[in-house]
Order: structure tokens, then C-alpha cells, then sequence
């Protein structure tokens, strides 16, 4: 079974989103240092990262947007791995993605990716603002037609100058995990493959980053 990359590499530095600190990725046990603690010719090397939870490629859970929603570690494998999905695709079109994207589409019991094509500017200063977003409508369809998990290959599923947050409130508040930087939609076909996107199991957390795959 061939699988896609959907998610975006970890790296030192690097920014996600506007305000939020980058990544530290550094040595706590170097390879050298390592040497002074095994038998000759053994090493070992310990990474170290410092980030905040909503780095690279990364879920949100309820508890993400709601005090009492489920947080990263209570969410059910069933609603995060291999999952069957479809793909609404959205390339050159800005602003905000309507209800009428999802017509004549089945989402119910399935992952739902947004393709915008967005991804391209990762890691430019246009990546960060003027972002394609759904609108609460279409966040309110989605939850009416039973979709399990939405994600989208853009820097934020709702308008980022929109501080009340709909389609998060939305989706997290009917029990739908949100998959943010996705990447690499444009080979998926529209309907036929299977989604997974699994955190780290982290207790009190509502956001983690994930290694989102298609399997084909």
C-alpha cells in the first residue's frame, strides 16, 4: 500500500504561525559527549526540542477551544487513523470557502481535507497572512453531514482577523479534531484513500503536532 507525506518537517527556527515562538531543536546527549558514558566504539545521541504545541503540522482537540472538551490524550484512535477520507478541492481561490464547496459531496463518517494549495508559500512571509478559511457556514454543514475530522493545507482553518474563532468553535465543539499545515494534497485523488493524523499521547494538551499520512 503506497502512502503520501501530508505533513510538514519539524526544523529549528522555523515558523508556523505569526506570534508563536519557533522551535529549538538541540542536543541534550551529543554523540561525542555519549562516548564518555558506554564502552569504546558505543554512542548514543538525545535530541532536545523546545515548541509550543501548535508547530509544524498539528491536530486540535476539543479541549483546544472548550476547558471541558476532550484534550490530545482522550481522543479515540478510531477518530484519528485510518480514516476514510475525501478531498474538496479549493486551489486559486481566496478567502473564505463556503457551504456550497461541500455540495453533492458525502463526508459523513470521513476525514474531509481541504485543498487550497496554500502550502506552496510554507515558509515565505506570504504563508502567513490573506489565508484561505472556511466560514461558519460551511463549518455548520460539515458538523449537519457527520464528517468525522476536517483538515486544511493553510495557516489557519478560520479567517485569523475573525477573534471569535467560528469554525474552530464549530467543529471542536461537535467532537470534530481540526488538522491545521497540512501539505501535499495535490496528488490525492477526490475520494477513495484512507487518512491518519496521530499525536503524541499528551495529557492536558489540546493541540500536538502530527505525521499526517494517506495511504492510496
Amino acid at each position: 500500500m503506497p502512502f503520501l507525506d501530508l505533513s510538514h518537517s519539524i526544523t529549528d527556527g522555523m515558523i508556523t504561525y505569526p506570534g508563536l515562538p519557533s522551535p529549538i531543536i538541540c542536543d541534550f546527549l551529543s554523540r561525542t559527549a555519549s562516548r564518555e558514558r558506554y564502552a569504546p566504539g558505543v554512542e548514543f545521541h538525545i535530541g532536545k526540542i523546545e515548541m509550543v504545541a501548535n508547530t509544524g503540522t498539528y491536530i486540535d482537540a476539543p479541549f483546544h477551544r472548550y476547558a471541558l472538551g476532550r484534550d490530545i490524550a482522550a481522543l479515540p484512535l478510531e477518530s484519528l487513523a485510518d480514516l476514510d477520507a475525501v478531498v474538496v478541492d479549493k486551489r486559486g481561490e481566496s478567502g473564505g470557502i463556503g457551504p456550497e464547496a461541500f455540495d453533492g459531496i458525502d463526508v459523513r463518517g470521513k476525514a474531509v481535507l481541504v485543498r487550497t494549495g496554500w502550502d506552496a508559500h510554507w515558509a515565505t512571509p506570504r504563508y502567513l497572512s490573506d489565508n484561505p478559511f472556511l466560514t461558519f457556514d460551511a463549518a455548520a454543514r460539515l458538523v449537519e453531514r457527520g464528517a468525522t475530522l476536517v483538515g486544511i493545507d493553510s495557516l489557519n482553518i478560520d479567517d485569523v482577523r475573525d477573534f471569535a474563532r467560528p469554525v474552530h468553535s464549530t467543529l471542536l465543539g461537535a467532537d470534530i479534531p481540526i488538522v491545521e499545515h497540512l501539505c501535499n494534497l495535490g496528488p490525492l485523488p477526490a475520494r477513495g484513500f484512507r487518512f491518519s493524523a496521530v499525536p503524541t499521547r499528551v495529557v492536558g494538551f489540546g493541540s500536538w503536532p502530527v505525521r499526517a499520512f494517506a495511504s492510496l
